[in-house]
């Protein structure tokens, strides 16, 4: 019998997060078992840790920060992933996993994840050999042979950061199906047969460890969407299941994500120094200042206008000490990537939500810094 999780995606991000969560679990008896993960993009880096975690298995995650105040500096081994395959080069061993071991699958692929390609047709559900080029094709021809294999319901759980990730996925591959003429008995085991969960990440992952391992900071958060019958792949103190997943989605973009976007704003309109952290821009008065009355004046009374005042300010509390870690080099130019999308996301809600819920607020820099978004386009 293979191993019950089943994950797409190597990064270091998933590295320091699911796996080392089954990992911590599976040491407390609490995880359904060990994890088969699977490389889905040819780059070196990528194809470099896969080699690593077939010849040593285990792999170092660092936990560096401050957490209430006091100073964190541990070290972790890993050893939840006991299986590396390459998608390229190992498929049909891929498709065997997935359609019978498998009951949980976790995805990270990515910014660019949910892309189609024109050259992923139907062809594909005839030739399992062929290897799709898109994640979501991916998931059509392997659900199909699940489905042909009549294995039991299966639970997918993205981690990739868009908002309704797991509904969003279900649409494009049920969309892909229809798309190939797969039959309507197929489409709706994708559709309701199959659990698909909604779920938010959130911990900084701010540097690999080569070949493979990473250093993270010790604030770390999945939020999963209850759903009915869903298996989850493990226990964690640091794994919530609500209800209400839409609320720590708007705590984190609103407040983490939008302070980041803050901070690249400035950083690129004032053209400071290229090498600037976000440790060394909360330790400059003047920026910290900007950054403190944006949350002030005009994040946090939408959030007061949601009844959701006192958990905001508590998160935000999270937030500063998050920045401040003085271990983590989380580089301002990183952040500024896509970053006329990120303030599209990030800023325009706060507005939006403001103007809804009718709260007489200013919003002077949100509105600014769209507005020179809309220039430059």
């Amino acid at each position: 019998m293979g191993n019950p999780i089943l994950q797409f995606g190597t990064s270091r991000f998933l590295q320091a997060h699911a796996d080392l969560f089954v990992s911590e679990a599976l040491d407390a008896g609490r995880a359904l078992g060990h994890v088969t993960v699977v490389q889905t993009t040819a780059n070196p880096e990528s194809l470099a840790r896969i080699e690593a975690l077939r010849t040593h298995g285990q792999y170092d995650v660092r936990i560096r920060g401050v957490r209430r105040e006091a100073v964190i500096d541990t070290t972790t081994r890993c050893h939840a992933i006991s299986e590396a395959l390459n998608a390229n080069t190992d498929w049909p061993i891929v498709v065997e996993r997935f359609a019978r071991d498998a009951r949980v699958v976790i995805s990270n692929t990515g910014d660019r994840g949910y892309e189609c390609f024109t050259d992923d047709t139907a062809e594909l559900l005839h030739n399992e050999a062929s290897v799709p080029r898109g994640f979501a094709a991916k998931l059509v021809v392997l659900l199909h042979a699940r489905f042909k294999a009549g294995a039991a319901p299966l639970t997918l759980l993205p981690c990739e950061l868009v908002s309704g990730n797991g509904d969003t996925l279900r649409g494009l591959v049920a969309g892909i199906a229809r798309g190939w003429g797969a039959g309507s008995e197929f489409v709706h085991y994708i559709e309701h047969t199959c659990i698909w969960v909604n779920s938010l990440v959130d911990r900084i992952v701010s540097e690999p460890i080569r070949p493979v391992g990473a250093v993270a900071e010790p604030y770390a958060l999945w939020a999963i969407e209850r759903r009915a019958g869903m298996v989850l792949p493990c226990e964690h103190e640091a794994m919530i299941v609500t209800d209400d997943l839409l609320h720590y989605e708007r705590l984190k973009l609103l407040l983490l994500n939008l302070g980041h976007t803050w901070l690249a704003e400035r950083w690129q309109a004032d053209a400071r120094d290229p090498d600037e952290n976000v440790l060394h821009a909360m330790r400059d008065p003047l920026l910290r200042a900007d950054l403190e009355s944006l949350w002030r004046d005009e994040v946090l009374p939408v959030f007061d206008a949601l009844g959701q005042g006192s958990e905001a300010r508590v998160y935000l509390d999270d937030v500063r000490e998050r920045f401040e870690n003085p271990f983590l080099d989380h580089r301002l130019a990183d952040i500024a990537r896509n970053h006329e999308q990120k303030k599209e996301r990030r800023f325009k809600p706060v507005i939006e939500l403001a103007r809804e819920r009718g709260v007489r607020v200013e919003q002077p820099r949100l509105n600014a810094a769209l507005a020179a978004c809309a220039h430059s386009g």
